[in-house]
């Protein structure tokens, strides 16, 4: 199955009404250009550092405006399309970071709740805790698809790379990253996280980024981009503003990376042995 896949760049800010007319746009392009399958950024609905501001915008999926258009868009325009990730109020009161897909009757397919929350201390003193507002996920997620089996991830998920494998062992020939990826952390390790993820499972990957400097103050990397399984950059976007990165997806190149390097069927169980280590002792000597 041969078929064109975009990865929708954004500069996502406060205002949901705003970011769902920003993301129309931008997916009605793609599909103009013959994307059928087409992913979001995380938090396409907002990025919003203040938190009682982001509760007054809060809605439940059912009444969100990033899923009603989400929804609307993929009837309307008969596409696949993954909204990476929008906040959403739960019923028990808490917030999930979700992703949504939707096929191109409108039907929503599958869901998926980010696993690892984003908990770091970087230089320079910017700190993020994203489990302060945030419930995690406990459910990895694949779906099938007319043109192949997806795997589920969102943004700090991209290192654990035990998440990627169970879904590679799952039949996922396409791995999916829609992220808001810091610019510090993303100079550092964006490419090299998402061409090693490709590599190791031999899939596609398909990252939709946050670009460029937000309402609430935050900066993100942007560089949208999506991996062919042996590695392989087959397009991406500038570190600023929107774009549409577009690109084929022939999915015999996962039956034919998995063929060369087979790691997935030659893994192995195995134990761990701590080897205890040799403490000096007073004359020089060593003791167990």
């Amino acid at each position: 199955m041969v078929f064109k896949a975009a990865a929708i760049q954004m500069c996502s800010g406060v205002d949901p009404e705003k970011n769902a007319a920003d993301m129309a746009r931008l997916v009605r392009d793609a599909a103009a250009q013959g994307a059928t399958y087409i992913q979001t950024p995380e938090m396409t609905g907002a990025l919003q550092r203040d938190r009682k501001a982001m509760r007054e915008v809060l809605r439940d999926e059912v009444n969100d405006i990033i899923v009603a258009t989400a929804r609307g868009l993929a009837s309307e325009l008969d596409i696949h399309l993954h909204i990476g990730s929008t906040a959403i109020a739960r019923d028990d009161g808490k917030i999930a970071n979700r992703a949504f897909l939707f096929a191109p009757d409108g039907r929503q397919v599958a869901t998926y709740d980010k696993i690892h929350m984003f908990d770091v201390d970087l230089d320079n003193g910017e700190s993020w805790r994203e489990s302060s507002a945030y419930e995690p996920g406990a459910e990895a997620k694949v779906a099938d698809l007319p043109f192949g089996r997806l795997g589920f991830a969102i943004c700090y998920d991209v290192r654990f790379p035990q998440l990627f494998r169970s879904e590679a062992l799952a039949g996922a020939e396409i791995l999916t990253v829609p992220a808001a990826f810091t610019r510090q952390t993303g100079e550092a390790h964006w490419e090299i996280l998402l061409r090693a993820r490709a590599i190791e499972n031999g899939a596609f990957v398909i990252a939709a980024a946050q670009a460029g400097l937000h309402e609430d103050g935050r900066e993100t990397f942007g560089h949208s981009m999506i991996v062919d399984p042996w590695g392989k950059v087959l397009a991406s976007a500038g570190g600023t503003g929107e774009a549409v990165v577009l690109a084929e997806i022939d999915i015999a190149a996962v039956k034919a990376a998995r063929g060369k390097i087979p790691n997935l069927k030659n893994a192995r169980e195995f134990t761990l042995d701590t080897v205890p280590g040799l403490v000096s002792g007073a004359a020089g000597g060593v003791a167990a």
